[in-house]
C-alpha cells in the first residue's frame, strides 16, 4: 500500500526485484526479512518493530545519505515513533542491506545485522464501530475487558483510550516490564492492568493464569498458532473464524465466523437469556407442582375429600403445565440483563432466591386451592354432586392460579415489571390451555371422563379470586421487601482478555 501511494505498482516491484529467500515474522524477533535479487546483486528488506529494529541497524539513511546510526539519530527517530504511535497509529520500521556476492545468509541472525534504517511507517488500523459499543455493554454488564497486543505501548494506549478500555487508574505494562516482575507480582497488579504492549505468547499464557489465580472467569481470544497455549488455559477459548488457524481453532471453545468482537458481547447476553429461560421454567414447573402436592397432602392431614382425581392432576401436567413451561423456553430476555452482575461460576441453579420463590408461590397455590375447595364443598354440601362440584372448582383454580403464575415467572420482580403481551408464544399457550380446561368443564361427553360439572358465575369469582391471590401477596411481598437487582459492580466474575 505505501508503495503504490509512492507511485510504484506490485507488478514494477515483482519484475525488479526477485524474491530469493523469505525468513517469516516470529513474536519472539518482532520482525520479518526478505532477500531479493536485484540487477546482479542481493537485497536484504526487513521490517519490524521501530524499538527492535533500530537495535539491529548500524546506519540510517539520513538527508538522502548513508551515515552511522548514532545515538542522538536513535532518539529522533524513536520520538518520531513514538508521535505516530500516540496519535492510534500502528508504526513499522523499515531497513534494508545490500549483500555482498560471496557473503551467506543462512539464518535471521545472518541477515538482520549491520542493516541501514530507512525510515517509519505509521498505518490506521480503525476499530470497527460497534466495538466502543460493545466494550461499554461489557462494563455495564460487570465483565472488563483487556487489550493484549504486540503493539507499541503509545498505539495501544491510544487505541484503548478510544474505545473505553482505559480506564480511570487503570495502567499498561510492555511485555519487557512482564518480564521484570514474578507471578506473584504480577497476580498482585494484575486487576489494575488494562493494556499489555509488547507482549509474547508466553506473555499472554502468564496474564491468562495470572487471572484465573485472582479467581476470575477469563476469555481470551486469539488467531495464531502461538496464540494456542493461552486460549487453551483460558476459560473461555475464543478463535477467529477468517483469520484464525487451524491450530487457534482447535484450541478454542469458541470460533468467530466473523471475527467481530460484538459478536462474543452478543454470545454473553444470548447466553445470559438461555440461562435465565432455564430458570423461569424450572420455577414454573416447580412452583405449580408444590402447588399440586400441597393440595393433596392437606386435604388429607384436615380429613377432607380428595380435591382433585387422578386424571384431573394428569390434565394439570401434561396440558396446563407443559404449554406454558415450553412457551417460557423461548421468552426474552429483560431489558437490563445486561447490566447485572455475572453470576458465580459455581452458583446453584436455586440461588438469588429461587428456591424460596418456587416453595412460597407452590404453598400459597395449594392453600388457595384447598381454600377454594373447602368453601364450594361447604356451600354445595357432602354428597357426590356437591363433591363433583368442589372438585371442579378446585381444578379450575388450580390451573387458573398457574396459567397466572407463569406470567409472574417472566421476572424475578413482578408480574407488572414486563408486558404480558411480549411473548406471543406464552399468550398462544396460555389461551390453549384456558380453552382446553373450559372445554373439559363444558364439553358434555368430556365431563364424565375427568369428572366435572358446569359451574356457574358464582363459582368463577371464587376461581379468579382465589387464583389470584397467590400473586397479590407476592406482590405486596416484593414491594415491601424491596427485592431489586444490585446493579452491576467492578467485573466480579473476571475479565474478558481481549488480544490484538
Amino acid at each position: 500500500m505505501l508503495a503504490a501511494k509512492l507511485g510504484s505498482s506490485a507488478k514494477s516491484l515483482e519484475t525488479l526485484y526477485q524474491r530469493v529467500k523469505e525468513f517469516p515474522f516470529d513474536s519472539e524477533r518482532k520482525r520479518m526479512s526478505v532477500i531479493v535479487s536485484h540487477q546482479g546483486g542481493r537485497l536484504i528488506c526487513t521490517k519490524g518493530a521501530p524499538d527492535v529494529l533500530m537495535e539491529h541497524c548500524s546506519y540510517v539513511l539520513w538527508d538522502g545519505k548513508v551515515v552511522p546510526f548514532t545515538s542522538t539519530l536513535k532518539r529522533k527517530c524513536a520520538e518520531a515513533g513514538e508521535a505516530m504511535a500516540g496519535s492510534a497509529l500502528r508504526v513499522l520500521g523499515l531497513a534494508y542491506k545490500d549483500v555482498r556476492p560471496a557473503e551467506k545468509v543462512e539464518t535471521e541472525d545472518d541477515a538482520e545485522q549491520g542493516l541501514v534504517f530507512i525510515g517509519l511507517a505509521g498505518m490506521i488500523d480503525p476499530p470497527r464501530r460497534e466495538v466502543k459499543d460493545a466494550i461499554a455493554t461489557c462494563r455495564r454488564a460487570g465483565i472488563k475487558t483487556v487489550m493484549i497486543t504486540g503493539d507499541h505501548q503509545l498505539t495501544a494506549e491510544a487505541i484503548a483510550g478510544q474505545l473505553g478500555i482505559m480506564s480511570r487508574g487503570a495502567v499498561s505494562v510492555t511485555g519487557k516490564q512482564l518480564e521484570e516482575m514474578t507471578d506473584e507480582e504480577l497476580e498482585k497488579r494484575a486487576d489494575d492492568i488494562s493494556v499489555y504492549a509488547r507482549v509474547s505468547p508466553e506473555h499472554k499464557l502468564r496474564i491468562v493464569k495470572a487471572l484465573q489465580r485472582r479467581g476470575h472467569t477469563v476469555a481470551m481470544t486469539g488467531d495464531g498458532v502461538n496464540d494456542a497455549p493461552a486460549i487453551k488455559a483460558a476459560d473461555i477459548g475464543i478463535a477467529m473464524g477468517i483469520t484464525g488457524t487451524d491450530v487457534s481453532k482447535e484450541a478454542s471453545a469458541l470460533v468467530l465466523s466473523d471475527d467481530n468482537f460484538s459478536t462474543i458481547v452478543a454470545a454473553i447476553e444470548e447466553g445470559r437469556g438461555i440461562y435465565e429461560n432455564i430458570r423461569k421454567f424450572i420455577r414454573y414447573l416447580l412452583a405449580s407442582n408444590v402447588g399440586e402436592i400441597m393440595v393433596m397432602f392437606l386435604a388429607m392431614m384436615a380429613g377432607l375429600p380428595l380435591p382433585l382425581v387422578p386424571i384431573q392432576i394428569l390434565w394439570v401436567n401434561l396440558v396446563t403445565d407443559g404449554l406454558p413451561a415450553m412457551a417460557l423456553g423461548v421468552d426474552q430476555a429483560e431489558k437490563d440483563l445486561m447490566q447485572q452482575k455475572p453470576r458465580q461460576a459455581k452458583e446453584n441453579i436455586f440461588a438469588r432466591r429461587l428456591g424460596w420463590k418456587i416453595i412460597s408461590r407452590g404453598i400459597l397455590i395449594g392453600l388457595c386451592t384447598l381454600g377454594a375447595f373447602w368453601i364450594t364443598l361447604v356451600a354445595e354440601g357432602n354428597d357426590p354432586q356437591g363433591l363433583m362440584t368442589a372438585q371442579t372448582v378446585a381444578f379450575a383454580t388450580l390451573v387458573m392460579a398457574q396459567l397466572i403464575h407463569v406470567f409472574d415467572c417472566r421476572s424475578s420482580r413482578s408480574i407488572f415489571h414486563r408486558n404480558p403481551f411480549q411473548n406471543k408464544y406464552l399468550v398462544l399457550a396460555v389461551l390453549s390451555s384456558l380453552l382446553l380446561m373450559v372445554g373439559v368443564l363444558y364439553i358434555e361427553a368430556l365431563q364424565p371422563i375427568f369428572k366435572t360439572v358446569p359451574i356457574g358465575f358464582r363459582e368463577w369469582c371464587l376461581v379468579f379470586v382465589a387464583a389470584g391471590i397467590p400473586t397479590f401477596i407476592m406482590g405486596i411481598g416484593s414491594v415491601l421487601g424491596k427485592t431489586k437487582r444490585k446493579p452491576a459492580g467492578k467485573w466480579p466474575l473476571g475479565p474478558q482478555t481481549v488480544s490484538r
